[in-house]
């Protein structure tokens, strides 16, 4: 079989596809930055480049429906998944613990009410009052109270992608450059003709390349309506005196994980030189081209920046487009046609959903025989 798209999804159903002893071509485009390599002038066809790699599953705000199981499964299978690749000698750096903070009475209400919601029972969640957000240090934004959630967390899209394509290569997945540019129906299977030349042949192919579907999938009259939403990221130092100095770095940071204001992920990096970056974004822009007004906008917090953030010096930016279906949930999951699956729509949450969707195509492609 041939999956079209190496950002996250792509890979990651490649990867689990392989490790189920399907034989896997994972066709990729190539090309694009890594985080803090962008120039702000264009936008990453890849979603996975604008990903800060925040897991909020246990937080959702609703507690049934197929989105709520969907994240559910997929963060227990990234915990399967991290347990293989470190027994792989691949391992994914993983920082559990997430906190979502209150900016007002209403929002800190709908918290609790996650808290004492049934569905919800020990997952580990736990209201934080602004006594114990004051322990916080550096200071976060400033906020009512706050919902820390123990099993969500983050990790490092772009390491994570770089361990289970390493791994699944080793292991025999089978990699080739090249860019998909048509599909065509060929003798009970499916042909990708590739860019710069050739082709490939196999009885499934699994479309996961995000916003570049459509090119794809429109000559086949199977075209599902999505629609870009570039996001901008930006990796950022604190500046040297806003802490005590000699710091050791792993004193610069007490927060439990990622810290999410206002839908804005701020990702402390202690791991990263010197112990001061960390990861702030994502916007959220129409289209296919940056705003740069707009990363001051997110560097602002909505006029809610801590002091430190506001001093902080830059190291990098990048941005990238996510797919968001028009009238329908995210992400698109389906057959399109026999044999064509379309993995692909999820918007922020491809990171995610990456382990389901992948799961999702390995029981529909092992399940055929049992519906024809």
């Amino acid at each position: 079989m041939i999956v079209v798209g190496a950002g996250l999804v792509g890979v990651a159903a490649a990867w689990w596809l392989q490790s189920h002893g399907h034989r896997v071509l994972i066709v990729d485009p190539g090309g694009g930055s890594e985080h803090g390599s962008g120039s702000g002038s264009g936008a990453n066809l890849n979603g996975s480049q604008a990903a800060l790699g925040v897991l909020m599953a246990r937080v959702f705000h609703r507690s049934r429906g197929r989105a709520w199981r969907l994240r559910q499964q997929s963060l227990d299978l990234w915990e399967q998944w991290r347990q293989i690749l470190e027994g792989r000698a691949h391992p994914i750096p993983w920082r559990p613990g997430l906190l979502l903070l209150a900016s007002d009475p209403a929002e800190l209400e709908r918290q609790q009410a996650l808290v004492t919601d049934p569905m919800r029972q020990g997952m580990g969640l736990q209201l934080w009052s602004q006594d114990k957000l004051a322990e916080l240090s550096p200071a976060g934004p400033a906020a009512v109270g706050g919902l820390f959630s123990e099993s969500d967390g983050q990790l490092d899209p772009g390491l994570t992608l770089h361990a289970l394509l390493s791994d699944g290569i080793e292991a025999g997945l089978c990699h080739q450059s090249g860019r998909a540019v048509a599909l065509e129906p060929r003798g009970g299977g499916w042909q990708v003709r590739l860019e710069p030349g050739g082709v490939a042949e196999a009885e499934w192919v699994l479309v996961c390349a995000g916003v570049a579907s459509g090119a794809l999938l429109e000559p086949l009259d199977v075209l599902e309506p999505m629609e870009p939403v570039l996001g901008q990221a930006l990796e950022l130092e604190r500046a040297p005196n806003d802490a005590p100095r000699p710091t050791p770095p792993e004193t610069l940071w007490n927060w439990p994980g990622a810290v999410v204001h206002g839908g804005v992920n701020l990702v402390p990096r202690p791991d990263l030189p010197g112990g001061r970056r960390f990861w702030l974004g994502a916007t959220l822009e129409p289209g296919l081209r940056a705003d740069p007004a707009r990363l001051e906008t997110l560097r602002e917090l909505g006029g809610a920046a801590p002091p430190w953030l506001e001093a902080a010096h830059e190291r990098g930016r990048w941005q990238g487009l996510r797919c968001r279906p028009q009238g329908q949930p995210a992400p698109l999951l389906e057959q399109v046609a026999p044999g064509l699956l379309l993995l692909s729509g999820h918007y922020r949450n491809g990171v995610l959903l990456a382990p389901a969707s992948a799961d999702w195509a390995l029981r529909w492609i092992e399940g055929a025989g049992k519906r024809s």
